[in-house]
């Protein structure tokens, strides 16, 4: 096992002749990557320390540059600057065999002509281990992943979720130090995606190695993660576990991506009156409670126009509040997702049922006019220019 150490990690592609000849000209480039004169940057100023055993997760929307970190730590892609260790070792210029590290990939990447079995023992052979002990190895996997009845078939008499487990068994008999995983769930449907969530989980308990996962799948980030990197645009946004990145957003980015559905932004104002923070909303005024007052003190935070955030699961409805206007009701089982109209903008407030009966919850429907409030606990405050959280 080992621990992961990126220091100042950076990635640039160098430009192709098309994009060079329009850089020369001046012309913009559709990216939303910097640009540099050495190429286009993917991944920068990546600085993350991975503890032995650990589980991490690197989460975003697609380009944001996770997958070419991962492929970086892998040895797949080159790294243009900084420093990469597994354990003490510097590996930049280390090839991916001599890493002693596994990759799941999204696409399976089993061989089509060997069975199962074939497949698990494959890299094992390589080495040259002995029959006994990749016999020995091969059964151990595929007990772990339940696949002991599938290790004479070929690939393609296989399920989607069944490849999947013996490309994770693949990996796992090799006891590598490090286990790379690149989106391995986004080819299954949601129910085996659920299902393979927890099978993950009960690997890690069993095998105990350094996991890195990659997805842009926020509840496989929140479900599976120890500690969870952000990105966007090649940059780290924020890291932190479940918990933190959920209750305590380092900006707007974190705060808009992480939550279904996501947090409701208002243009809102902070006021101070005798040194007591409150939040004012369409005529609505929320004191802050005593954390979020002692922090605001601490970093002198003045009067100003901020953007409000409240998730949808926090905003309540009541007699005093925002005015709004129902325009559509989701019926989500155990709760009512109302899209409303409030200070001109699309509002989402989900409500719980389990205590309404059932013209209660008929009375939700289009066109009813609703209030809605919230608690000081449950604001996030954002500055207006940087966008960064103004508590935390």
């Amino acid at each position: 096992m080992a621990t992961v150490t990126l220091k100042n990690i950076k990635k640039v592609y160098p430009f192709n002749g098309d994009d060079l000849k329009k850089v020369k000209k001046g012309e913009q480039l559709k990216t939303n990557l910097e640009v540099t004169e050495d190429g286009i940057v993917a991944v920068q100023e990546f600085n993350l320390e991975i503890k032995d055993k650990e589980f991490i997760v690197l989460v975003g929307p697609s380009g944001c540059g996770k997958s070419t970190t991962l492929r970086m730590i892998a040895g797949l892609e080159e790294i243009s600057d900084g420093d990469l260790f597994i354990g003490d070792k510097r590996v930049n210029d280390v090839a991916p065999k001599d890493r002693d590290i596994a990759m799941v990939f999204q696409n399976y990447a089993l061989y089509p002509h060997m069975t199962v079995y074939e497949n698990l023992a494959f890299a094992l052979k390589l080495r040259n281990a002995p029959k006994d002990e990749i016999d020995k190895k091969v059964k151990e996997a595929a007990e772990i992943l339940d696949i002991t009845q599938y290790l004479g078939r070929k690939p393609k008499a296989l399920s989607g979720g069944q490849r999947q487990r013996v490309a994770i068994g693949r990996a796992i008999v090799r006891d590598p130090q490090v286990m790379l995983m690149d989106e391995p769930l986004s080819n299954l449907d949601a129910k085996l995606r659920n299902q393979m969530r927890a099978e993950i989980i009960k690997l890690r308990q069993r095998i105990n190695t350094t996991f890195i996962y990659v997805t842009h799948d926020q509840t496989e980030a929140m479900t599976l993660g120890d500690r969870i990197v952000i990105m966007s645009n090649g940059h780290i946004q924020q890291i932190g576990t479940p918990h933190e990145v959920f209750s305590r957003p380092a900006n707007l980015y974190v705060a808009g991506f992480i939550g279904s559905p996501q947090m409701n932004f208002f243009d809102a104002k902070l006021l101070k009156k005798d040194g007591v923070y409150s939040v004012l909303l369409d005529g609505y005024e929320v004191v802050l409670p005593e954390e979020k007052q002692a922090l605001l003190t601490e970093k002198g935070v003045e009067e100003q126009e901020i953007t409000l955030g409240v998730r949808p699961e926090h905003i309540v409805l009541s007699e005093n509040g925002v005015g709004a206007n129902i325009e559509v009701s989701e019926m989500m089982g155990s709760s009512v997702h109302l899209h409303v109209n409030a200070v001109e903008q699309d509002v989402i407030i989900i409500v719980n049922t389990i205590d309404m009966n059932d013209s209660e919850v008929a009375e939700l429907s289009q066109g009813k006019e609703v209030r809605f409030s919230f608690s000081g606990n449950n604001c996030h405050l954002f500055d207006k220019e940087t966008t960064k959280n103004l508590i935390y």
